[in-house]
């Protein structure tokens, strides 16, 4: 198998013929990945899809459903539903496509066991995997069921308000990103405007950088004031998952990124859209991911991986009729299967970090 630089070049020169590519944010991401190797597996979501077939031939073969792709411990976030209610899972998407569902649960496992790595979480390897498997497994037997922060999941809800940014800070670092005249792309000007609360309402366009596996895609932000307040609507160019460039998956017709959100057991965020290649959503100071620097120092832990574990059976979910077949397939594997496919992935994401620092 080839080097992480060229697995690195082929995928960046394979993105850059699906959508345009902002060369500043790309280099950018080189700069960020070398910093941890948590961040670096952040980043990295085509080089997983290139090795987990290769470090976990024998999970290849499970039940395929539409997988989260890039899933890790940071990928997990708050929203309000239609009803306005505070709802919690996960937020990004950008790399949905068909695949075992072992592939989620591996990279969640490994994201988790790099962040007790680094001391961001206060617990042991083998009970993260516990709390990921229990959590899981109980979703699936009972059907899913979303997190609504209203009247159950106390710890959740606690851990998520005590995380929501402060209006006044978030505005304005949201208002201090590079200012822009207009967005070059007439499908995602256009549905921004169309997103607004007013139609035609006089705005003002921004250019954001975030994450990191999407870095060095075309994303902006419109701006406006409306009724006494900020509100700011996001439009995010979307790409083929990397699972495609693997040759993990095949390319299909259908977007899976709407797909998944439609069919998964989850409370659905009312401002999320798709305009052709364009993904619009809503910017607000509850509605963002959690990262785990953001985590109240009081915090029960077990509780929010088993959650995450929950969270993952939600969307895996929404691949009709896979219940029992997942249910099926874990009763197949061997004891501590989780625990030894993550120990071979950290270590293949070690080296692979290593090797991208030297180059």
């Amino acid at each position: 198998m080839r080097g992480i630089l060229d697995s690195n070049a082929s995928y960046e020169r394979w993105i850059g013929q699906q959508i345009p590519i902002i060369q500043p944010d790309l280099e950018f991401k080189h700069s960020q990945m070398r910093t941890s190797c948590f961040a670096f597996m952040r980043a990295t979501f085509y080089r997983w899809a290139e090795v987990f077939g290769h470090v976990s031939v024998d999970l290849m073969t499970g039940p395929k459903i539409l997988a989260v792709g890039d899933l890790h411990a940071e990928n997990f976030g708050t929203w309000r539903d239609a009803e306005g209610r505070l709802v919690w899972g996960i937020n990004d998407f950008d790399e949905v496509s068909l695949l075992p569902y072992s592939f989620d649960l591996v990279r969640l496992g490994v994201s988790i066991q790099l962040a007790i790595e680094t001391n961001q979480l206060r617990l042991s390897h083998d009970e993260a995997i516990e709390a990921i498997l229990a959590g899981y497994e109980k979703s699936l037997r009972q059907g899913g069921k979303p997190f609504v922060l209203a009247e159950e999941h106390q710890g959740l809800r606690k851990l998520a308000t005590g995380v929501l940014r402060s209006p006044s800070a978030f505005w304005t670092k949201l208002d201090s990103l590079p200012s822009i005249h207009d967005v070059d792309n007439p499908i995602a000007r256009a549905a921004l405007w169309q997103a607004l609360p007013i139609p035609n309402t006089n705005c003002r366009f921004r250019a954001r950088r975030s994450g990191l596996g999407s870095l060095g895609r075309p994303r902006y932000v419109a701006i406006a004031e409306w009724m006494g307040g900020f509100v700011a609507r996001e439009a995010k160019a979307l790409a083929p998952s990397a699972a495609e460039w693997a040759g993990l998956s095949e390319r299909s017709d259908t977007p899976h990124y709407s797909l998944i959100l439609s069919r998964a057991i989850r409370c659905q965020d009312p401002f999320v859209q798709f305009h052709g290649k364009w993904l619009i959503r809503r910017l607000a100071p509850d509605c963002s991911r959690i990262e785990l620097s953001q985590l109240p120092e009081e915090r029960e832990e077990l509780r929010l991986v088993e959650a995450m574990g929950r969270e993952t059976a939600n969307v895996h979910l929404g691949t009709p009729e896979c219940r029992q077949a997942l249910l099926d397939d874990l009763k197949k594997l061997p004891g501590k299967w989780l625990k030894h496919a993550c120990n071979a992935m950290f270590e293949a994401v070690q080296d692979d970090f290593k090797a991208f620092v030297r180059g």
